[in-house]
Order: C-alpha cells, then structure tokens, then sequence
C-alpha cells in the first residue's frame, strides 16, 4: 500500500475560552477549551473520506486545521510528506490542497464575475493561465455550467449554481486534495443528487482525494469510501461506509445513524434516544465523554478514557463496544 497522503496524529486545537483579565488570573487549563483532543487518522489517496457528528462535534474545526486555517495547539499533520505543523509554505500547499466553504454564495465575492472568480486561483499563485477566456468556460463545462454563466456576479446564481462554481474554482489548480464543508447544505434533493454525481465523476476521472464535512447521512453510501464520527473533538469511530451505517460498533454511532430520516415511509426503525444534551466543552465528562448519555455505560467509563482501537479495517474507541453480530 502506498503512504497515505495525509497523516494526523494527537492533533490538539484550542479556542480562548477567557479573556482580558479573567485570562491573566486563571489557571491555563481554564483560559482556553478544547476543539480537537487528540486527533488521529490516516487519508489514502483517492479515498473520499465523511467525516460526521453533530453540530459541535469538530467537523469544521478538523477542516479548517488541515488547511492552515486554525493554529494546532499540540500534535502533527503531514500532507505528501509535508510537516504542516512546522510552518510550511502555505501558499505552495494550497496549490494541491483546496477548500470548499459551506455557504457556496457567501464563499463568493460579491464584486467579481463568475468569469473572474474561477480565474482567481491562477492570479494568487502565479500560474499561467492561457487564453483566460476559454480556460474559464472550461472550467465551468467540467461543473455543469455552460458560458451563459461567464458573466454574471454571485446574487444572479441559484445555490446548486454557486456550488458548481465552487467546484470549478476548487478544481481549477488541479488538487491532490480538496476539503469539502457540507457540499449539499442548503440545496434541493435533486440539486444534491447532480453536485454528488459531479463530485464522484472528478474523483474517478482525476484520483482526487476528498474529504467531505458533512450532516447528510444519506449520501455517504453515494459518494464517500469511510466514515468517521466524531464527538466533543474526538473521533470515536471509522470504518468502511457500509460497516458504519449497517453494524455500528460505538453507541454514538449507533445512535447517530438511528435518527437518520428513513426516504422510505413504510419503513420501520428503531431509534435510539440517548438521554441529555451534548456537554459543552467547557465542561468536558471525565473518562469517556459520552459515558453520560451512554445506554451501555460501565463504572469504569466514568474516569478512563478509551484509546481508538483498531481490529481489521475499522477502529472504535469504547470500553463496551457492540458486538458486529448484534
């Protein structure tokens, strides 16, 4: 097998939870709150990774960490080899490292065509761009936009429109990588359905990796090749798309996955009701940090925290995990 184009291991990401003179009298631990505890996984290339949770949980805070948009407070990534925790060329690492934002419209500038838009990467890094107006409308044909749509600014773009241009910006430089924050939020089923279909034709036509943030359970099976579920900043487990969804190992996941809205009306389900709210993180449980909302909850969840631990190709971090044959 070949090295995995990215690597994260311990990843550590803080917010202030304090400021001003409140900061300056308590104690560390109590002037910033943990985001990311200890991230740790492996992204092969040309695999499209989900990573899920609820709100909260980290999705975002892991993507925004990958691409240098957020400081890391402690642990290491590496991407092709490249230690971006050791203050890499970022301007070069985004050439092959691109993002997709959640809000396709408001990612826009308001000011530039669509023509100037999918452009802009070439001018940031330097790259020379041929015939500006053809590389254009063929960026915009590989997203499903025809030329109609070379000179219109962002508020004359529908949502799935703006989304398309997203795609042919991120696209533009040709990426090893691109990140992907909730490339379905906001559109209608049948616009999700056609950004799904584009994002899997580039991914077999280029080898692009991905990993997608994302709350819609019901396209992983369409689109990703893993899933990891996250909660309060960790990863609690990841596996293959269908072992997840079908025989979930962590009572989180298999929570998460129950409450997931079934398109057929005469199916039934058995949903799992966890008890209580999500922790914030300024109050993080002890031990295992859903212990108290866990159905399957021994003593000894209360004050040990469970390691990530991997058997065949999945990995569950749980005391009590459910057995595959439940």
């Amino acid at each position: 097998m070949t090295a995995p184009i990215l690597k994260l291991r311990d990843v550590v990401v803080e917010f202030p939870a304090l400021r001003g003179v409140k900061a300056m009298m308590a104690p560390r631990a109590a002037r910033h709150v943990q985001a990311l505890n200890g991230i740790s996984l492996d992204v092969q290339r040309g695999e499209t990774l989900a990573v899920v949770g609820e709100s909260g949980s980290g999705k975002t805070t892991l993507a925004r960490a990958i691409n240098g948009l957020l400081p890391l407070a402690g642990g290491e990534i590496w991407f092709n080899d490249i230690a971006l925790h050791q203050r890499p060329d970022w301007h070069a690492i985004r050439r092959q490292m691109a993002m997709m934002f959640q809000d396709p419209v408001g990612s826009l500038s308001p000011r530039k065509t669509v023509r100037d838009l999918v452009l802009e990467p070439f001018a940031i890094h330097g790259q020379a761009v041929g015939t500006p107006s053809e590389t254009a409308q063929r960026l915009l044909e590989d997203a499903g936009l025809n030329a109609d749509f070379l000179n219109r600014y962002p508020h004359q773009l529908s949502g799935g429109q703006a989304r398309r241009v997203g795609v042919a910006r991120a696209l533009s430089l040709n990426p090893a990588m691109v990140l992907a924050d909730e490339p379905t939020a906001g559109l209608d089923v049948s616009v999700q359905g056609e950004i799904l279909n584009l994002m899997n034709g580039i991914k077999s036509e280029h080898g692009l990796t991905t990993i997608i943030i994302t709350h819609n359970l019901n396209i992983l099976r369409h689109i990703a090749d893993r899933i990891a579920v996250m909660y309060l900043g960790r990863i609690v487990e990841i596996g293959p798309v269908a072992q997840i969804m079908e025989q979930p190992r962590h009572p989180y996941t298999a929570a998460l996955m129950s409450a997931n809205p079934e398109p057929d009306p005469t199916a039934r389900r058995d949903r799992i009701i966890l008890s209580g709210e999500t922790p914030a993180l300024t109050a993080r449980p002890s031990g295992c940090e859903f212990h108290p909302r866990c159905p399957r909850a021994g003593a000894n969840c209360s004050n040990v925290v469970p390691e990530l631990t991997t058997a065949g190709a999945r990995a569950v971090s749980c005391h009590y995990p459910i057995s595959e044959n439940a």
